[in-house]
């Protein structure tokens, strides 16, 4: 694994031509929001997840990338308890998620990738339900919901079943779910999918005020770009290892995300020469 320098996040301005994001610096010597030890999970003969340690710095946008098959899903999978690891431990906030469950979930929000909600339920409905899930009074989750909804410029249809509503929609009252209890670790799996640029924008205001306040965000995205821009730190994996962790500007080590990804991933050489019939009459 390329590990990083610990050095807290340089937070010097962004060179000409470059995207710009927001500065915000990141102790990797910190007690971790987020900690893996040794993860191993594996389906048959298949291993998703090999060997993988992170430590996640708390008040932080982290991002996880890597190409499709990589573990990150089968990852965040583990840490939000969807998936029991074969070996290793997970701790969010000092507590164990497979030893201390309830806790553990107690103080994250997670929105899955696919994630299937109550659909027959209208989108305020869900909300609701969620904080009563997740113990929130009714006099809090109501003000709580109607804030959601505006930000995510779903007021509209807050009446409207989750079964009628779009993808980026669904995507959008997903994550209002699991901010509605104010968690302190949010996981997010590819939370800018099918959703607008107007409305990704909004997400975008929303955690970053989320992590200002103290509050960790991880998210997994295939996006190099929004995770430039978007994200403080950042892991590389590929085959279930960590190939590459620390400050954004650290991995990227000079280059644009994208190429610095291809780099510690590799390219695959494709001979195209067997689909020479494409566009041919």
């Amino acid at each position: 694994m390329e590990f990083m320098t610990s050095d807290p996040l340089d937070p010097s301005p962004v060179p000409d031509g470059e995207p710009s994001r927001r500065a915000r610096q990141v102790d990797f010597n910190a007690t971790p929001a987020m900690l893996l030890s040794h993860l191993v999970k594996t389906f048959g003969a298949k291993v998703a997840v090999n060997d993988l340690s992170l430590a996640v710095p708390p008040g932080c946008l982290f991002g996880l990338v890597g190409p499709n098959g990589a573990g990150k899903t089968t990852t965040l999978s583990m840490v939000t308890g969807l998936l029991r690891p074969d070996q290793g431990v997970i701790s969010v906030l000092g507590r164990d998620v497979w030893a201390d469950p309830a806790s553990a979930k107690a103080l994250m929000g997670v929105l899955p990738d696919g994630i299937r909600l109550f659909d027959r339920l209208t989108g305020r409905e869900m909300l609701m339900l969620t904080a009563q899930m997740r113990g929130v009074p009714a006099a809090v989750a109501a003000p709580r919901a109607d804030a959601l909804l505006e930000a995510l410029t779903l007021t509209a249809d807050a009446t409207t079943l989750v079964a009628d509503y779009s993808a980026g929609m669904t995507k959008k009252i997903g994550l209002a779910c699991a901010l509605i209890h104010n968690p302190s670790l949010v996981i997010l799996d590819e939370p800018f999918e099918s959703v607008d640029p107007v409305s990704g924008e909004a997400i975008r205001s929303i955690l970053h005020d989320f992590v200002d306040r103290g509050g960790t965000v991880v998210m997994s995205s295939h996006v190099m770009e929004l995770v430039e821009t978007l994200c403080d730190a950042v892991a590389v994996i590929a085959e279930g290892r960590i190939l590459a962790l620390g400050g954004i500007e650290q991995v990227k080590n000079g280059e644009p995300l994208q190429q610095r990804f291809l780099e510690l991933v590799g390219v695959r050489d494709v001979s195209l020469g067997s689909l020479s019939w494409l566009g041919q009459s």
